[in-house]
């Protein structure tokens, strides 16, 4: 399973009699999964439903669903109210029975306020429940779309992700057969730094000069920094060819990425291997910087 973005888009269309809608649902990096909806009135509803649905398909992103609905005015959509029709006749003979008056127009009593009205979308299909079921099952499509959207972007993500592994692999390598980095190295440099102790005054006890020779020696060796970013970039590729979710836990790796290769550069004892400490540090930002989009 290759690694899914929390970057994409989703559309769904749908249509009963002459209502249209449309979906359109956005999603972005998150820590967890936020769906937030734009509904229009009357369809607050339907958002628990909505929301089981969009965890159907996704686990982590800030999700924006956004609901268009449109009713298609037309003559099918026209139908008179016969209370208010009712009232208007019965004021008009109320009235005619006072005073002369020429027989009202069929247009002009429909043209009245409340006669003739538009019928809800209710009215246009079976009820209101139906009607949210066709709702969510254009949501679920929108969802699933946004879903293959999140996966072809992750598909990308992933080869850049492996690339820069692959980079950190070979500057770890680089890093191990540095002349620096080599026992042979290490024993030199430790040679110096004891002859200085030796030489310090006043002069150091036995004890306190083992120490400074522990303690010089821990700084000076950075072979437990490079077996341990060797043994990072094994998890990295494990977590990016892994069938699960593995976000949060390379970010996490990133973070022991970074420490171990700040603690090389303290250590580095040349020039080179400064440099590959630095390098490595720049590589390691880039990927951190990248898997804030993976799921």
């Amino acid at each position: 399973m290759s690694l899914i973005s929390m970057t994409g888009f989703g559309r769904a269309d749908g249509e009963k009699g002459t209502a249209r809608w449309h979906w359109e649902l956005r999603s972005v990096n998150g820590k967890g999964l936020d769906v937030r909806f734009r509904l229009p009135q009357g369809f607050e509803g339907m958002e628990v439903r909505l929301r089981e649905e969009a965890s159907r398909h996704m686990k982590r992103g800030n999700v924006q669903a956004a609901l268009t609905l449109d009713r298609q005015r037309g003559a099918s959509n026209l139908r008179v109210n016969e209370d208010a029709l009712n009232v208007v006749i019965a004021a008009m003979q109320s009235l005619g029975e006072r005073i002369e008056l020429m027989p009202p127009r069929p247009e002009g009593v429909l043209a009245l306020k409340g006669v003739l009205e538009t019928a809800d979308i209710e009215d246009e299909v079976e009820d209101q429940e139906g009607f949210e079921k066709l709702l969510i099952a254009s949501f679920a499509e929108a969802s699933a779309a946004l879903a293959r959207a999140r996966a072809e972007e992750g598909a990308k993500l992933e080869a850049l992700l492996v690339a820069q592994v692959n980079t950190i692999e070979r500057l770890t390598g680089e890093a191990a057969s540095s002349p620096a980095a080599s026992v042979d190295a290490l024993r030199a440099r430790l040679k110096i730094q004891v002859a200085e102790l030796l030489g310090a005054s006043p002069a150091l006890s036995e004890d306190r000069l083992a120490q400074e020779a522990a303690l010089l020696a821990t700084k000076a060796d950075v072979r437990e920094e490079i077996d341990r970013l060797t043994a990072h970039v094994s998890q990295a590729r494990e977590l990016l060819a892994g069938s699960e979710p593995a976000g949060r836990r390379l970010d996490f790796l990133t973070q022991e990425f970074n420490r171990e290769a700040n603690t090389l550069c303290s250590k580095a004892a040349d020039v080179a291997l400064t440099r590959i400490g630095l390098e490595l540090k720049a590589v390691i930002d880039q990927l951190r910087e990248q898997i804030q989009n993976v799921e």
